[in-house]
């Protein structure tokens, strides 16, 4: 049986430690093509500075609007070959991730994610948008970043919801992780099958038939206890702007556990639900990691999972503040729209046929109606 795991080459995380992202950009030159939203730049720029002056590089700052779009990739591809920049690096959240990954295609990438609100940072895959913001295809490259550089004091810093976001994100890596071990899934299955690359190539995943391994589950499994043990506190700590040994541990579970459980592990029916509850307008001022909270427990509904598994996951949302039923998500009346989520969810190609048993949109459409009575039962809303 072919199995796989799927890493970055380095991953550091401590408090102040983009005084040290000078040091692993000379390892490639003197330049560095820095794409980060300008707003991110301002937030750690005396960091950058004193970096740059520390370790004798330059950073070239590319004009990134917050679009990872294949008309900023192809331009800022073409700035770094100008400046002759010898590395690339992304800093902030999602999309300027995901941009320096195609910028970079798999050579000399040095990730810096100012939150940690999702589970992207060590991944090798990107996901393409056009201009105007709307999904547009999937990207992989050979290879995971070189350097994943995590600096604790500037995520202590940034608003909690992103915290919780990541931790909302991080409790599906265990469940789906477990459901494609059960399948016999393929590693790769996080990224929908016909996905497109750049341009609408089609992707190439050096992961193709390969099964999970034993060390992927057993960080799936880690992350997952971790969350439960560190979750709330980590929030206060992050609430008070403050570096504690529980919100190291949870961005740990955040970025390096769950990127690894779920490229390495897969994905299946919480984020494939994820999806499906994006047609629904009242969801789009969530976060991705709110929706796959929810998603996550549609997934053990729709597994009909044991009512203790399902209560621990209940309370572990309630007590960090991760959505639990629909109106959670903003939607107050869903009505004859449930056929509409469940039926995207159940695209073809989808994540959700991971699940080791058939899937149907009818099955999908009533697990989110039960997830969402026992959440509304569970914080008291239906009494």
């Amino acid at each position: 049986m072919r199995k796989a795991f799927i890493c970055p080459a380095k991953y550091v995380q401590g408090e102040n430690e983009l005084l040290n992202l000078g040091y692993f950009i000379k390892s490639y030159g003197k330049k560095a093509l820095l794409i980060a939203h300008p707003s991110d730049v301002a937030r750690v720029k005396k960091q950058l500075d004193a970096t740059a002056t520390k370790f004798g590089v330059e950073f070239v700052p590319a004009d990134f609007a917050g679009e990872c779009s294949v008309n900023v990739i192809k331009k800022l591809q073409a700035v770094a070959k100008e400046q002759k920049c010898s590395c690339i690096v992304g800093l902030g959240g999602g999309k300027a991730i995901d941009t320096a990954k195609c910028v970079a295609k798999g050579e000399s990438l040095i990730i810096v994610p100012t939150i940690a609100a999702t589970d992207a940072p060590t991944s090798h895959s990107a996901v393409i948008y056009t201009d105007d913001g709307a999904f547009e295809s999937y990207a992989f490259y050979k290879k995971n970043p070189d350097v994943v550089l995590v600096d604790t004091t500037v995520i202590a810093a940034a608003p909690v919801r992103f915290l919780v976001s990541g931790m909302g994100d991080a409790l599906a890596t265990y469940f789906e992780a477990r459901a494609c071990l059960q399948s016999f899934a393929n590693v790769n299955a996080g990224i929908p099958c016909g996905a497109g690359g750049m341009g609408g190539e089609k992707p190439i995943s050096p992961t193709a038939g390969a099964k999970s391994t034993k060390t992927a589950m057993g960080l799936a499994e880690l992350c997952f206890e971790t969350l439960l043990e560190d979750g709330k506190k980590a929030k206060f700590a992050c609430e008070a702007g403050l570096v504690t040994p529980a919100l190291e541990n949870i961005i740990e579970a955040n970025s390096l556990l769950s990127g690894l459980g779920f490229e390495s592990g897969g994905l299946a029916a919480a984020h494939a639900i994820h999806n499906g509850l994006t047609v629904l307008d009242e969801t789009h001022s969530k976060f991705h990691g709110e929706k796959v909270a929810f998603g996550t427990l549609c997934q053990l509904v729709l597994e009909n999972a044991s009512q203790d598994e399902i209560d621990l996951v209940l309370d572990f949302c309630i007590e960090v503040g991760l959505p639990v039923c629909l109106e959670d998500l903003g939607v107050k009346k869903i009505g004859d729209r449930l056929k509409v989520v469940a039926e995207k969810a159940c695209a073809p190609g989808e994540t959700i046929y991971c699940m080791p048993f058939a899937i149907t949109p009818e099955a999908v459409a009533g697990a989110i109606l039960t997830a969402d009575k026992l959440g509304r039962e569970r914080q008291g809303l239906d009494n």
